[in-house]
């Protein structure tokens, strides 16, 4: 028997990347799979942001790993549709919610007015999240575990000035605060609270050609500077890498750890 057999996850920002990543180690690992996904442009955002195929493609590859899985498209931003999500899903799966990973992100890093865009979908997003997951699974009294998706950024000062990417860093570093209030809160439920840091991710969040130019601009801004690669020769991480580093946080092996900064950065954070 797998690992999450008969346990639930509720995974935002699920259609690619990253969330889908979770979202099908997750699924071959035993749980049952609640997906949420805006599935929708967000005008200060450069790049193309996840799609209803993309979402559809999400689930087949779910089922496919032998998951079970409900969708939602709704907006982070939105308190209520977040609710409403967790409510509809967790009925479907037999009242009850153990997993939680706050995933849903944006990074208009070259954008000079996204910063309350950044700021609503990456921190008041990831609160929304947790503070409405958190009620059922207190209620349901199984104890779980809880991932908010950081960044290095998070960590570390990098950055331009330019409002979306300021904003992008303070969100980062504001999930740090979250997940600490968090952990200590729920500690006694039996609920862990972690956040994990990644450096680049090979997802189309990056892999496009805003944020391909933004990161070439930086990197020549960086000369004679800082170093602003990895420390292991490796460009960007593969998000089944970091869904294989959620799956320790959420597993029974992770059972004693709780309020910790995960990074999952190829040695970035280490060389700053």
């Amino acid at each position: 028997m797998a690992e999450l057999t008969g346990k639930v996850a509720f995974i935002t920002g699920a259609a690619r990347g990253q969330g889908r990543a979770h979202a099908v180690k997750l699924a071959s690992e035993g749980a049952d799979i609640i997906a949420l996904d805006l599935c929708a442009q967000i005008d200060s955002v450069p790049y193309p942001l996840a799609t209803p195929d993309d979402m559809a493609a999400m689930v087949k590859l779910v089922e496919e790993a032998g998951g079970r899985i409900a969708t939602y498209e709704a907006d982070v931003r939105d308190r209520d549709a977040v609710k409403a999500a967790v409510r509809d899903g967790t009925e479907k799966f037999g009242d009850r919610l153990d997993i939680v990973i706050a995933n849903a992100g944006i990074a208009p890093m070259a954008a000079a007015d996204a910063w309350q865009d950044v700021i609503d979908v990456n921190l008041t997003g990831v609160y929304n999240t947790i503070d409405v997951a958190m009620k059922p699974m207190v209620k349901f009294g199984n104890g779980g575990a809880i991932v908010l998706t950081s960044s290095v950024a998070g960590l570390v000062g990098i950055g331009a000035p330019l409002g979306g990417s300021v904003g992008y860093a303070a969100a980062k570093h504001g999930i740090v605060g979250i997940m600490r209030v968090y952990a200590n809160f729920l500690a006694q439920y039996s609920i862990r609270v972690n956040s994990v840091h990644p450096a680049g991710v090979n997802t189309p969040m990056i892999d496009n050609d805003f944020t391909r130019s933004w990161l070439d601009g930086m990197a020549q801004q960086s000369q004679g500077g800082p170093d602003m690669g990895n420390a292991l020769p490796v460009q960007t991480l593969e998000p089944e890498d970091i869904a294989n580093a959620v799956y320790w946080l959420v597993s029974d092996a992770a059972r004693y750890v709780t309020g910790i900064t995960l990074p999952v950065d190829a040695g970035f954070i280490n060389k700053r």
